[in-house]
């Protein structure tokens, strides 16, 4: 029976909460499977949220989320539930499902001991459904598999029912049947939460110990961590200190969300809450740091997480100089609620002063730039995305290359980039169209498992730098959106690689460079001579667009000078008239040429850099 809005602030004082009262769990599923929708549910039956106040994608807090339908932050909430006349308290967290954000999953997995598994009951398993549930395994969490959207009429319940159980180790009778949308099975759910996932152990003697698994900038309040409490209490007013950093602010505010912030008197083992210090600083506040007491502190640091990795590197740079400040200040704060963003000042020759940062793919990439633009008010720049490249010289040094420009001439031995192991999982009928996609992007075929009649799983090799641009859109349209993809580093590998750099009158442009397959050097060399002929205007002399690798030069396309009609004035008379007055402006013109500089305008930039639709947006303007 749901516990009513009115006796909430008595069940959430945490001093009323024993630890084995509590269940700690978080909701994991395949992007677009249901987890916002059932987190909803959720809210409502246990009456923390009222129903005035209810909306679609609750826990869903920013623009952009409610906008795409996609979860990008993972957000915790408390809930009372009562089962035989006992209150529990329940600590969810609704994670993302794109495998771009699988850090976020990863953070908070480390922070509970049960998950809910989610599967579509129209869609079945899929790639990242996989990839979420062997983390959860990796982290020793009890399993709840579940299957959502039993009321679409394409629903097939017991066909995945069977799929899950074979997966998970169950028989397909304890798959638990839900709809997130109606609300059917929910009840039924958080009763199977709060008998089968163990309460948190800890010792509430020992001196604090809470590790940090997320913070958010609140321009008023400073600094907001969000922390699970291992050891030991937090109480207000008492000093902590952060233990990788040693620093130590006073907790002015001590809570638990359910939703909204509720302050609390303190809290102890095994709960989820927020702390707030007054720190305006976002360096202070480290994800995955232990927060204990500065007086009695702890002798050992819980374990933190793994540094995530940055897959692919795009420069950052405003469109106005002057906002340079602003970009570094967003980042720094975007960075706090962001922790597998990675950034460091790089410059351009032709972009001026900016920003070369580290994302964990293309959606988030995308999801990042947006965030900057609309949050901070910011017009920003992104130059093509690029993977890391280690090259090996000559003289048996290695260079680490970020950015093309500092791909190095001279004798190159050995150019290896990173590949990643991905699993691709589609209906039969589209196996030979996947397979000739990720041949032709230089894949090497692992291994290959029918899941079920209809439904075939593929492992293979690729090269990171062949998937990061527009693989899952091909994927995605070669298999009619059936197919899923997830995919994990596994190191790197040699390979024929090229830098191809492209002059515009002999100068080299460095936003315009590319690291490419020695293959692919000709075709991209021509599609972006083409695509700069279009976007630069005309200039009072000829202008040579050119694409080379190293001296040679591989594709060109040329500019025509805007040419001034000399010949009107001259209206009969003398052909030596004529001759006279064109040589003397083929003169001009050639003097114009080695004295003249071509300005790309910043259009132009935007539209190389990005994608073919913004490309023709910004050709349509020049016209």
């Amino acid at each position: 029976m749901p516990i009513p809005g009115p006796a909430l602030q008595a069940r959430i004082e945490p001093n009323a909460t024993a630890p084995e009262l509590i269940r700690n769990f978080c909701i994991i599923a395949h992007i677009d499977h249901g987890k916002s929708t059932l987190a909803d549910r959720m809210l409502q039956l246990t009456g923390v949220v009222e129903p005035r106040a209810m909306r679609a994608q609750y826990l869903d807090r920013m623009d952009i989320e409610r906008e795409r339908g996609i979860t990008i932050k993972s957000q915790a909430v408390r809930m009372p539930w009562q089962v035989d006349d006992e209150a529990y308290a329940l600590n969810m967290i609704d994670t993302p499902g794109h495998v771009d954000f699988t850090y976020e999953v990863s953070r908070s997995l480390a922070a509970c001991e049960g998950a809910v598994l989610l599967v579509d009951a129209a869609q079945g398993i899929e790639a990242q459904t996989l990839a979420n549930l062997y983390l959860a395994m990796e982290n020793d969490l009890e399993i709840i598999p579940v299957l959502n959207k039993i009321d679409l009429p394409a629903a097939q319940p017991e066909k995945y029912a069977e799929e899950i159980g074979n997966l998970v180790g169950v028989d397909p009778s304890e798959v638990l049947k839900v709809s997130g949308k109606t609300g059917e099975g929910v009840e039924a759910l958080l009763d199977r939460i709060v008998q089968r996932i163990p309460a948190p152990v800890g010792d509430a003697g020992a001196p604090a110990r809470a590790m940090i698994f997320d913070s958010v900038y609140d321009i008023y309040r400073g600094v907001v961590t969000y922390v699970r409490v291992v050891d030991g209490s937090l109480n207000p007013r008492e000093r902590i200190a952060m233990m990788s950093t040693g620093a130590t602010h006073e907790l002015l505010e001590i809570g638990v969300i359910s939703p909204e912030p509720i302050p609390t008197k303190g809290i102890g083992v095994g709960e989820v809450g927020y702390l707030i210090t007054g720190v305006k600083d976002v360096r202070q506040s480290k994800v995955g740091d232990t927060v204990t007491n500065s007086a009695k502190p702890a002798k050992e640091a819980l374990g933190g997480y793994e540094d995530p990795k940055p897959m692919v590197f795009s420069g950052l740079y405003p469109i106005d100089g002057s906002d340079y400040p602003v970009l570094r200040e967003a980042l720094d704060k975007l960075k706090l609620n962001d922790a597998a963003l990675n950034y460091e000042p790089e410059t351009s020759v032709a972009l001026g002063f900016g920003f070369r940062v580290g994302f964990l793919g293309l959606l988030h990439l995308e999801i990042v730039r947006e965030r900057l633009e609309r949050e901070f008010n910011l017009d920003l720049i992104s130059t093509a995305p690029n993977v890391i490249y280690d090259v090996d010289l000559e003289d048996r040094t290695t260079v680490r290359v970020t950015n093309p420009s500092e791909f190095p001439g001279g004798k190159i031995r050995e150019v290896r980039e990173p590949v990643v192991r991905a699993t691709i999982l589609t209906p039969s009928e589209f196996v030979g169209t996947v397979m000739g996609l990720c041949t032709d992007r230089r894949g090497t075929m692992l291994g290959m498992d029918y899941l079920s009649e209809d439904r075939v799983e593929l492992r293979y090799t690729l090269p990171l730098a062949e998937i990061v641009f527009d693989f899952f859109d091909q994927l995605k349209s070669r298999t009619r959106g059936y197919a899923s993809l997830d995919y994990e580093p596994t190191g790197d590998q040699a390979a024929d690689l090229v830098k191809v750099d492209i002059l515009l009158q002999g100068d080299k442009v460095d936003a315009f460079s590319a690291i490419v397959h020695k293959d692919k050097a000709y075709d991209y060399g021509v599609q972006m001579t083409a695509k700069l002929k279009e976007l630069i205007p005309r200039q009072q002399f000829e202008v040579p667009i050119q694409a080379a690798v190293g001296a040679r030069v591989i594709a060109r396309e040329t500019i025509r000078a805007i040419r001034k009609d000399v010949l009107a004035k001259c209206y009969g008379g003398d052909i030596s008239r004529k001759r006279k007055l064109l040589e003397k402006q083929k003169e001009g013109k050639k003097r114009m040429k080695t004295i003249g500089s071509v300005e790309v305008p910043k259009d132009a930039f935007i539209a190389a850099l990005s994608s073919d639709s913004a490309g023709k947006d910004a050709k349509e303007k020049k016209k």
